[in-house]
């Protein structure tokens, strides 16, 4: 195998981490994205220990934060001229949290899952047009079954800032307009890029076991409903492995702009009028997006939060 280069962000734990094994296992070299280097760096230390891949690397990126996205992929392009796959999993979901503003001044949940995926996948272009068989991955959530709803409006009005006086806040309502917006940013991406032959791609995913250190970030409530879940959510291996076909099989090579589902099937938008089937399975996500006026919308967001940091 011609040495193909993956970045994994969030690889220190979860979903992220036992994908940055089993992109080492075959001989990939990998790059860990991680906020927390210090604990990043045991993670590290186990894959190449695990799977004697060498070429493991480990480089500090908070998606949260424009500087540290910006500092990251200038980094990226010193080093890797040419990368191959980039898998945007790293997310914010602190159930319990008050609302939090970024230091770019950006509402936490919609600067870590939205517009710093957004600015990455950006920067990182240069570097996906030279490979020959380049993939974008966004994990997305089954949370967007809310937009099945026709009254669920995708409202970011308060994202530098509480400006609403009805507003209330929700990490998990904030949660699900950030993932509902990254599929859109998905399509958006996928048609904007076709040309370059870079494809995109977004999982969703049901849900998947969460680590001690994990549930320690909730508050106690939300902690003990967090547990209760995991004793039905699968090892994060089982999404792991998803991520690794979507990414390297010769199925999805010719694909672009689609919503796989955790059988690795491509879903299709239900009817502008959802009946209450299309609300559960997994061969269906909300009609909302595929509204090209909304995604445009997202993309403009991003570019306008993201302004000071998009040249390359």
């Amino acid at each position: 195998m011609q040495n193909r280069i993956v970045i994994i962000t969030g690889a220190n734990s979860g979903i992220g981490k036992e994908a940055s094994f089993k992109f080492a296992e075959a001989g990939y070299t990998v790059v860990m994205a991680c906020r927390n280097l210090e604990k990043s760096k045991t993670v590290q230390e186990e894959i190449i220990s695990s799977t004697k891949n060498d070429k493991v690397y480990l480089e500090e990126l908070d998606m949260s934060s424009f500087s540290s996205i910006k500092k990251f992929s200038s980094l990226i392009k010193a080093h890797f001229p040419k990368i191959d796959i980039l898998i945007n999993n790293a997310a914010y979901f602190n159930h319990g949290e008050n609302y939090r503003l970024t230091a770019d001044n950006i509402e936490i949940t919609f600067a870590t899952n939205v517009a710093g995926p957004f600015l990455l996948t950006t920067l990182l272009i240069p570097c996906l047009q030279k490979s020959d068989d380049a993939r974008v991955l966004n994990a997305s959530s089954n949370i967007i079954k809310h937009f099945f709803s026709p009254n669920r409006k995708l409202i970011f009005n308060n994202l530098q800032g509480i400006t609403d006086t009805n507003y209330k806040h929700s990490v998990y309502t904030s949660y699900c307009n950030s993932k509902m917006a990254l599929l859109m940013l998905t399509f958006k991406m996928a048609e904007l890029y076709r040309s370059d032959n870079i494809k995109f791609y977004s999982l969703q995913i049901n849900g998947a076991r969460m680590s001690d250190d994990t549930l320690k970030k909730f508050t106690p409530g939300w902690r003990f409903i967090a547990r209760i879940q995991n004793l039905f959510f699968p090892p994060p291996e089982f999404m792991a492995s998803n991520y690794f076909q979507i990414c390297t099989g010769d199925e999805f090579k010719n694909s672009s702009g689609i919503h796989l589902n955790h059988k690795l099937q491509t879903m299709k938008a239900a009817p502008e009028n959802p009946v209450l089937k299309h609300s559960f399975g997994t061969e269906f996500y909300p009609a909302l997006a595929n509204n090209m006026t909304a995604q445009e919308k997202i993309s403009k967001i991003c570019k306008s939060l993201a302004a000071n940091y998009m040249s390359n």
